[in-house]
């Protein structure tokens, strides 16, 4: 039995509420959206992209991940339940890969994820501080002297790339064969034109990804890629696509979400420059507070699928098993009766208990790396540029957040400063050289 065979009857499907996040008005109407959801309809079916069950309040997200009778997996060879994974609607591009670990369930979902902790645990990250810290200075080496900057692609684009990059043991200098089509992919709506163009950038992407992976199976080099290369899970070894759509997630993780999260803390920092001022000059005491305040009040991630494996009810909603339901971690971080004033930010703010990595067992693997790439980042415009001034009028933000909340360009100006370094060509290289060296991707399990 398939998905589209176990619900028969559909008057159990109420409220209706005509939610598209994928449309074009819902970015700049977000706001109204999640308040009337919250205030009428917490839990409301949406004929929108096949049909689906909304979440928008804190506590049916809550409930719903944390329920035994969800499911994340994608089956996309049609042996399991025919469940569909977290994407709604399902992307082309994404018909035949999974979404690596986080559209698996338990127990493979664990064993894979066991495998990646020992590269990202904060432990594991530490040692990659003064490398991200090289990559933010030679990027701003590249723009200090003319006194402008697009903070997306100068920046927030290049630093998460080449230590996403770095950590899978993928050669640093090929950020940018992989930062177009990651980046593309999320901010074209799934009906646009450009798709099939998208699609084909991103199967290059692949290509190039494949080739790494045998390459390392070949002759292993230390890094995420080489963790998985030859596992067995469950007593199997997996197929090569099942890895590529576990790297995928991986570099899309790593990529686009911690360079959303920096140009809209950059852009509300620019317009609020008091408080900018005021996280400069404590950060040691506000930068923890503010970032988790930008993650909830940002949530560059918006939301997750998931499927109901078992007819359940919640919050009144009677749903069927095979039902496809959207947890929106954007508006359950925006419900007054979890935070006070949450349409406001708040850099102070205590006890933040957002919902921006997710929940559950398939919270955000890569959270303490997102958290680390966007303070450094923070820190040197603070300490380089620290009287910016973003240009508003040519500032692009993602026509479709269904995705990602992100930005394709923040441009702005600022005093003029010196070079530091030789640029971030000549970084890049020798950044290869030492991570090379010291076997900086190997897991931080490993003797050194």
């Amino acid at each position: 039995m398939s998905v589209d065979d176990v619900v028969a009857d559909n008057s159990h499907r109420t409220p209706v509420f005509n939610f598209d996040r994928h449309a074009a008005e819902y970015r700049e109407n977000f706001l109204p959206i999640t308040e009337e959801m919250q205030s009428k309809c917490p839990m409301a079916w949406s004929d929108t992209h096949g049909g689906h069950w909304v979440a928008a309040g804190s506590d049916e997200v809550f409930n719903i991940v944390r329920s035994p009778n969800v499911s994340n997996d994608h089956d996309i060879k049609g042996v399991r339940r025919g469940y569909k994974g977290i994407m709604i609607p399902t992307a082309e591009r994404a018909s035949g890969v999974r979404g690596g670990i986080l559209e698996m369930d338990d127990p493979e979902h664990r064993e894979f994820r066991a495998l990646l902790n020992p590269y990202l645990s904060p432990a594991a990250i530490q040692k990659w501080i003064p490398i991200i810290d090289e990559v933010v200075q030679a990027s701003l080496d590249e723009k200090i002297e003319s006194g402008r900057i697009d903070f997306v692609d100068d920046l927030a684009n290049v630093v998460p790339a080449v230590i996403t990059l770095a950590m899978l043991g993928i050669p640093i200098k090929k950020w940018e064969v992989y930062c177009e089509p990651v980046h593309a992919a999320i901010y074209t709506p799934p009906d646009s034109p450009d798709i099939a163009r998208i699609g084909e950038l991103h199967r290059n992407m692949g290509i190039d990804l494949l080739t790494n992976l045998f390459e390392i199976r070949e002759k292993p080099r230390p890094g995420l890629i080489n963790a998985i290369a030859d596992v067995e899970v469950l007593g199997e070894k997996p197929d090569d696509m099942e890895l590529l759509g576990i790297l995928s997630l991986l570099i899309g993780g790593g990529f686009d979400t911690t360079t959303a999260l920096t140009a809209h803390a950059l852009e509300w920092l620019g317009e609020n420059p008091t408080e900018r001022t005021r996280l400069s000059d404590e950060r040691d005491a506000l930068l923890d507070s503010a970032t988790e305040e930008f993650l909830r009040y940002f949530s560059p991630t918006p939301g997750d699928g998931r499927t109901f494996s078992a007819d359940c009810e919640f919050s009144g909603a009677q749903v069927k098993e095979g039902e496809r339901v959207w947890l929106s971690w954007a508006m359950a971080n925006r419900d007054p009766a979890l935070f006070d004033e949450p349409n406001s930010v708040d850099i102070e703010r205590k006890g933040n208990r957002h919902f921006s990595f997710g929940l559950g067992v398939h919270r955000c693997i890569g959270s303490n790396l997102a958290r680390t790439v966007f303070k450094r980042m923070l820190i040197a415009v603070f300490d380089r540029m620290p009287d910016y001034t973003c240009d508003a009028e040519n500032t692009v933000h993602y026509d479709s957040i269904g995705v990602i909340q992100g930005m394709r360009h923040l441009p702005a100006t600022f005093t003029p400063g010196k070079r530091i370094g030789p640029g971030l060509d000549a970084t890049l290289e020798k950044l290869q050289v030492l991570i090379d060296e010291q076997e900086l991707a190997a897991p931080i399990t490993a003797k050194k």
